[in-house]
């Protein structure tokens, strides 16, 4: 069964390492199938939080709020690509997520970490768990991550080296358990009107 997945991706740097990883998720659920977007929040370009989309009257929201809320409400799932900055989460992945909120409701999200050096951005994968948490989504447990970035994937997001491989390794597990748990979404949102 095909899955509406968006693969959300926040770092506006000028030399990105983590679009990488990005490519390597995206060219992952495309293989299984899955119908599969890309959502660069340096492309969006939301401005710094000043109004929640939910906070607009109806239909005068900014045109990229509008399009985006529509997208985040027909997706099955999230991917997370996350880096790693000085302990904590991307400025630019947090203020495109906390432009929204209900749209994110009973929906899985799955997260991807990297960094430059050889935690993988595992302290930004666990700050993102308790934030997705919050917002209403069911965080997966399987996480897959990449440190050194550099050294694990080309500039177009193919494994290299062992950190590659290790990748590769994880990715089967990392989209199953994405999967289950949008299956079940899927069932308990037809079965069953949300509670507010």
């Amino acid at each position: 069964m095909t899955h509406r997945i968006l693969v959300l991706y926040g770092s506006y740097r000028s030399d990105r390492m983590g679009i990488r990883l990005a490519q390597f998720v995206v060219n992952g659920f495309r293989g299984r199938g899955d119908d599969v977007e890309l959502i660069d929040a340096k492309e969006v370009g939301l401005p710094m939080l000043d109004r929640m989309y939910k906070e607009y009257p109806k239909g005068q929201a900014p045109a990229a709020l509008e399009t985006l809320a529509g997208k985040i409400r027909d997706a099955d799932g999230f991917v997370f690509i996350t880096g790693e900055y000085n302990w904590g989460v991307q400025p630019g992945l947090k203020n495109l997520t906390d432009h929204f909120l209900e749209e994110w409701f009973w929906r899985p999200a799955a997260i991807a970490s990297y960094s430059a050096g050889r935690f993988a951005g595992a302290r930004a994968a666990t700050a993102w768990h308790g934030t997705l948490s919050e917002m209403g989504m069911v965080v997966v447990s399987s996480t897959i991550s990449a440190g050194p970035i550099g050294q694990s994937l080309s500039a177009d997001g193919q494994p290299t080296g062992d950190g590659g491989k290790a990748l590769e390794r994880a990715f089967p597990r990392f989209a199953d358990d994405l999967a289950w748990w949008v299956e079940a979404a899927k069932a308990q949102r037809a079965r069953k009107a949300p509670p507010y």
